[in-house]
C-alpha cells in the first residue's frame, strides 16, 4: 500500500485492499444478502492489531450504503437502514470526515452505540445492518453515568438489528466495565447463526516477523532476544529525554511521530495540564480538543504532549516513543514480566470490580492488553524506556548484547 500520514486516506473506501482484505469485503456483502431477511445474524471479524480491519469493514459498509441509496436496482439491499457504531471519540471523528467526500456516505450513518440503542428503542424501531468497529469496546454491564441502562451493548444491538458485523480483538479490552474476552463473546453468540473471518497479514508494523513476535511475548510477560537489526527500527533507551529527542528528529523528517505511555502517571479532567516525568523528561499527558477536525495522533501540535491508549488505539503513527511506567516492571529471579495494578492511575478502567470473577487477574490483562495497544502504533520504528529499574537493566543488556 501506498504510505500517507493521512488516517482519513488509510481508511477511505476504494484504497487499494490486499486479496484477504478484498474477499473479506465479498464475503460480508454476501452474508448480508443472504440474511437480510433473517431475524438475527453475525459476522465476526477478528485480526491483530493492523491487520487492516477498519478498512475492510468500512470498504463494505460504503458499497452497501451505495446499494442501499441506489434507485432503480432489484438488490436486496436497496431501501435498508443501516449504520456503523463506533465507541471511541477520535475513530467517529474520523469516519465523519471521511463521509464527506464519498456520496454514497452521510455523517448521521455514523454513531456511538448507546446512542443508537437508545434512539432504536425510543422510536421502537430496529436497523437492518449495524457494523461495530473496535466491538471489544462495547459495553459489557450497565454505565448510567452514559446513560446506557441496559446489561450488554452487544446484546442489545443485536435486539436492534437483522445484522451484526462486528470487529473484535480480545487484546485490546481496557477496561472493566467493558471486559470481553472470547469465551464471553462465544457465549453470546451461542443462540445467534454467526460466523468468523480472521484477517491475517500485517500491515502496519511493517518488520520481520520476530519483532511482532517479541511485541505478542513480552505482552505475555515474556522478554525474548531483540529482534535482529532490520529495517524496522527498534530501540532500546536508559534516558527517556534522549527517545523524545530521537522521536521529535524523526517527526520532523517523516511526520505522525509520537510519544505514548502507559496509564501511570496521573490525569484529571479538570482543565489542567498533567505532566509525565522520567528523569530529566517532563512532557503533559494528551488533551482533548474535540472542536479540532483532526484526530490526536495527526495534529502537529501534539508532539509537545504523551499520548495515552485512548487518544491512539486504531491509529497509525511512523515512529512510536513508548514509555513503560511503574506498574511494569521485572522480576531477574524469574525473568518475567510482573505488572503492578496498584500504580496503574487509570482508576476508571478498574471501576466496578465487583462485576468479575477474578478482578485483580483482569487488571493485569488489562495493563497487558494497553501495553500491545502501543507497542503496534509504529510502521516505521518503535522506541521504548521502563522507568522500571530491573526492567530498564534487562532491556540495555539485551540490547547491549545485539550490538
Amino acid at each position: 500500500m501506498q504510505q500517507t500520514n493521512s488516517s482519513e486516506l488509510k481508511l477511505l473506501p476504494g484504497r487499494t485492499l490486499s486479496t484477504e482484505q478484498e474477499e473479506l469485503v465479498h464475503a460480508i456483502l454476501r452474508f448480508c444478502r443472504d440474511h437480510i431477511h433473517s431475524e438475527h445474524a453475525v459476522l465476526v471479524i477478528r485480526g491483530d492489531a493492523g491487520t487492516g480491519k477498519s478498512l475492510v469493514i468500512n470498504s463494505a459498509f460504503e458499497k452497501i450504503q451505495e446499494a442501499a441509496r441506489s434507485s432503480g436496482s432489484r438488490d436486496v439491499l436497496r431501501g435498508t437502514h443501516n449504520v456503523l457504531l463506533v465507541n471511541h471519540p477520535e475513530m467517529i471523528k474520523l469516519y465523519r470526515n471521511i463521509s464527506e467526500s464519498l456520496p454514497a456516505l452521510r455523517k448521521k450513518d455514523y454513531e456511538r452505540p448507546t446512542t443508537f440503542v437508545n434512539s432504536m428503542d425510543r422510536q421502537h424501531k430496529r436497523a437492518d445492518i449495524v457494523f461495530i468497529d473496535e466491538a471489544h469496546l462495547l459495553l459489557s454491564r450497565r454505565d448510567s453515568y452514559n446513560r446506557f441502562n441496559h446489561d450488554n451493548h452487544l446484546r442489545e444491538i443485536i435486539r436492534l438489528s437483522r445484522i451484526a458485523i462486528i470487529v473484535f480483538d480480545s487484546r485490546q479490552v481496557l477496561k472493566f466495565k467493558s471486559y470481553w474476552d472470547d469465551q464471553r463473546l462465544e457465549h453470546l453468540l451461542h443462540d445467534v447463526p454467526h460466523e468468523v473471518f480472521t484477517l491475517t497479514t500485517q500491515f502496519r508494523v511493517r518488520a520481520n516477523p520476530d519483532v511482532v513476535k517479541w511485541i505478542s511475548a513480552f505482552c505475555n510477560r515474556q522478554i525474548l532476544p531483540l529482534p535482529a537489526r532490520q529495517e524496522f527500527d527498534f530501540r532500546i533507551y536508559d534516558d527517556a529525554l534522549e527517545m523524545y529527542h530521537d522521536i521529535c528528529a524523526m517527526n520532523a523528517r517523516f511526520g505522525l511521530c509520537r510519544m505514548l505511555s502507559t496509564y501511570d502517571y496521573p490525569y484529571v479532567l479538570n482543565g489542567q495540564d498533567h505532566f509525565i516525568e522520567e528523569g530529566r523528561f517532563r512532557l503533559r499527558w494528551d488533551r482533548a480538543r474535540p472542536e479540532q477536525r483532526l484526530p490526536w495522533a495527526e495534529r502537529e501540535d501534539t508532539i509537545d504532549e504523551v499520548g495515552s491508549v485512548y487518544t491512539v488505539q486504531g491509529f497509525d503513527l511512523n515512529y512510536a516513543g513508548v514509555i513503560l511506567g511503574p506498574s511494569v516492571t521485572y522480576a531477574p529471579r524469574t525473568q518475567r514480566i510482573v505488572i503492578k495494578p496498584d500504580r496503574y492511575e487509570d482508576g476508571a478502567a478498574f471501576a466496578g470490580r465487583g462485576a468479575l470473577d477474578n478482578p485483580e487477574a483482569v487488571q493485569e490483562q488489562i495493563i497487558l492488553n494497553s501495553i500491545n495497544v502501543l507497542m503496534t502504533r509504529g510502521t516505521m520504528g518503535l522506541y521504548i524506556y521502563a522507568s522500571d529499574v530491573d526492567l530498564r537493566r534487562k532491556l540495555h543488556d539485551m540490547a547491549s548484547r545485539r550490538a
